[in-house]
Parts: C-alpha cells; sequence; structure tokens
C-alpha cells in the first residue's frame, strides 16, 4: 500500500487520539514541515533568478556571438537528459502525475537537469521562462521532504507547498503563488488542505529569496481615468481577448508539441533543426529582442517605452516553437511580456489607460494559458497594487471562461 494512503482512523486508534484532534495535529505537523520545504525552495530558487538574471545581462550584451549557437546548445540539453536525466525531461508533468497518485516520487535529479538546461536555453537567446523551473525545484523539494512524515497525503500536500514556495520564492508573490499552487492540479478544484502549509512556505521562500538579493517586479499603473460604464464595457472586452490569446498560446503550444514530434521524430535532429531556424529568425527580429524571458517587453510596457503592434505577436509564436521544440524553461514570464504588450496595444486602439490595460493584459493572459483565475487577481494585487482588485477580478474570470478550457500544462485535470 502507498504511503499516503494510510487510514486516518487505524492511525488515531492506534494512539488513542480522536480523528478530529489528529486532523488538526497532522495540519501543524505539515505547516511545520512548510518552513524547511519553504528554505531550502527559496535558496535554490535565488540561486537560479539570479544566476538566470547575469545569463541574462550577458546574452544581451553579446547576442551575435550567442545566438547562432542555440541549435547547439539544444542538441547538448537533449544529450544530457537523454544519456543522465531520464524521465526529468517530463519536467512539470511528474508533479501532476504525482498529485494523480501515478507516481510515488519524483527524482531529486531533476532540480540540476532543469536549472542546467534553462540556463543553457537562455544564454544562447531561446525564447522561454523560468516559473516552471522553480515550480519544479519546490515540488521536487517538498515531495523528498514528505518522504519521511508519516501522515496521509503528506506527499501531495507538501509537494504542493514546493510548487507555491517555487512560485513566491522566483516572483515574490507569496499570496499569488498559493492559490496558484492550489488551484492550477485541477481547474476549478481547490487543494484546501494545502492551503496553509502553501501559505507558509510561499511567505518563506519570498522572504528568503529577497534576502540573497532577488527583486520583485511592481509598477504603478495610472490611477487617472473615469470609472463608468463604458469603462468598464472595454475592461469586459479586453477581458474576452485576453482570455483567447492565453487559451489559445495554450492550445497551439500542445498541437505544435504533437506536430514537430510527428514531422521530426528524432529529438536530436527536431532541436537542431528548430534551433537554427529560430537562431536566424531571432536575429533578424531586431536583434534579439523576443530572446529570453521577454523582461525587456514588460518593462518597455511600464515605462513608456517603444512597444511595437506586433510584439505580443511574435513573442507568442517564438515562445511557443522554442518550448515545442525541446527547450527547458517556463511559458509565464513570456505570457506576462505577451499579455502586458497586448495590452498596450488594446489599451491604444481602445483610448484606455494603456499602462492600467497592460497590467489587466500581464495577469489574464497568464491566467487564462494556466487555466486559473484566482492567482492572477493576486498577482496584480501584489505586483501593480489591491486598489485596483475589482477590475482584476472582472478581467481574469472572463479571461477564464473564455480561454477554451485550455491549459499550458496537458495534464491538468480539466472537466
Amino acid at each position: 500500500m502507498n504511503s499516503e494512503q494510510i487510514n486516518k482512523e487505524d492511525i488515531s486508534k492506534k494512539h488513542k487520539i480522536r480523528p478530529s484532534v489528529r486532523r488538526y495535529i497532522d495540519m501543524v505537523i505539515l505547516s511545520l514541515c512548510a518552513l524547511p520545504v519553504g528554505t531550502v525552495t527559496g535558496v535554490i530558487v535565488a540561486i537560479f533568478g539570479r544566476v538566470l538574471i547575469e545569463i541574462t545581462n550577458f546574452r544581451t550584451d553579446n547576442t551575435y556571438w550567442l545566438l547562432p549557437f542555440l541549435a547547439l546548445s539544444g542538441l547538448l540539453i537533449i544529450l544530457i537528459y537523454d544519456k543522465f536525466g531520464k524521465e526529468t525531461q517530463k519536467g512539470m508533468s511528474l508533479l501532476f502525475e504525482k498529485a494523480q497518485n501515478k507516481r510515488d516520487k519524483i527524482p531529486l535529479r531533476l532540480i540540476p537537469f532543469v536549472t542546467i538546461s534553462t540556463w543553457l536555453t537562455h544564454l544562447f537567446g531561446g525564447s522561454a521562462g523560468r516559473e516552471g523551473v522553480a515550480v519544479q525545484i519546490g515540488g521536487t523539494i517538498g515531495s523528498f521532504i514528505s518522504k519521511k512524515i508519516k501522515i496521509e497525503n503528506a506527499g501531495k500536500i507538501l509537494m504542493i507547498t514546493g510548487m507555491a514556495a517555487g512560485f513566491g520564492g522566483l516572483f515574490r508573490t507569496p499570496v499569488a503563488a498559493t492559490f496558484f499552487a492550489v488551484e492550477v492540479l485541477a481547474a476549478g478544484v481547490l487543494e484546501i488542505t494545502a492551503l496553509l502549509p502553501s501559505l507558509i512556505g510561499a511567505f518563506t521562500a519570498s522572504t528568503i529569496s529577497g534576502l540573497l538579493g532577488l527583486e520583485k517586479f511592481t509598477a504603478v499603473p495610472e490611477t487617472d481615468f473615469e470609472v463608468n460604464i463604458q469603462f468598464i464595457m472595454l475592461i469586459c472586452v479586453v477581458g474576452v481577448i485576453f482570455g483567447i490569446t492565453g487559451g489559445l498560446f495554450a492550445y497551439l503550444l500542445g498541437k505544435a508539441k504533437t506536430l514537430f514530434a510527428k514531422i521530426i521524430k528524432n529529438p536530436y535532429l527536431r532541436i537542431v533543426i528548430i534551433g537554427a531556424v529560430l537562431s536566424v529568425v531571432l536575429l533578424l527580429l531586431w536583434n534579439g529582442r523576443y530572446s529570453g524571458l521577454g523582461t525587456n517587453l514588460i518593462s518597455a510596457s511600464f515605462s513608456g517605452n517603444e512597444i511595437y503592434p506586433f510584439d505580443f505577436a511574435f513573442k507568442f509564436i517564438l515562445t511557443i516553437t522554442t518550448l515545442a521544440a525541446g527547450f527547458q524553461g517556463g511559458e509565464v514570464t513570456p505570457l506576462f511580456a505577451i499579455g502586458s504588450s497586448l495590452g498596450i496595444l488594446l489599451g491604444t486602439l481602445f483610448n484606455m489607460p494603456v499602462m492600467f490595460c497592460a497590467a489587466l493584459g500581464y495577469i489574464a493572459v497568464f491566467g487564462a494559458a494556466t487555466n486559473t483565475f484566482i492567482a492572477p487577481i493576486f498577482i496584480g494585487a501584489e505586483v501593480f497594487g489591491y486598489q485596483y482588485l475589482p477590475y482584476y477580478f472582472i478581467v481574469c474570470i472572463l479571461a477564464y471562461v473564455f480561454n477554451g478550457n485550455n491549459c499550458i500544462y496537458s495534464l491538468q485535470i480539466r472537466k
């Protein structure tokens, strides 16, 4: 019998503790376990994040020297995974399988493999994110620590706690990270039993990574706008557009992975050919403007610098291509970039406050692509301010409804 399927009542009888009391004792133990999960995750994520920043800066300064070797870096990534990584290449799917009781453990070697391969992807200019790495790091740590905890469902709860810690440590948004972890595994379902440990883990990791120098992104959109029926209707319209965009991203990402694997069956050949094409395209498009995380587009969106009407489309297509080819990273930061640059375009077209609309796009496209709606609301609050909470609620609900029930995580349980 799986250790996570221990009968609570049997434990309670053995120790002569009523089930209701045992439930609270178990929650206290799991909440205490969240502290080391958050601490270890915060340290590793801080190292990962700070190195990634330095890699991004180095690549930006040496674009012409590094982008031509993207295909070779992809070849190295596939080789490393094929020879040593084994099943770790499944990445986020391992966490979903663990949550669905399809596997007993997540291998610790996932952490160095996903970290190094993501660094390589970004060093040579692949258009990818970073949150997937942080969430996988945290989930793996939580799963590992849970092995010593003889509590029903401890493995799943502490894995979710680690996921929250990874997200919270990287983005420094612990409330959003908590809800992301408890709602992303199954659409429309909250893992309530993991709520308190996840909150503790996320705040711990965020605090630790902050102390280690990982900075939080914040911005203050315009506050000078009149709220009326027309304004609310426009928010509804852009919410629908953001939802379609995020859902389409998730749908096309899945289709692209399947299509590329069908057309070029050999993974080595696939990543070399697509990587070579990406190198040329990324160099031709404004010298790597769409390489890496997309933080340059996010920064431009909220600093008044130029955002082109097609920025969101190029980042959209190139991120899907990079990830479908087999390069490593995440999707969330590119989704933030796609949403904020699309928000600038829509704000201009609809005569809305452009930075405010960019903020709505930042959170709503992410929510639509991950098929979540509570986490993006609180990302908005923690990044752009709680005073806009009603507008975040409107736009995120609409994005969630109009995303076509698609998700970037293929193993998410959906009805």
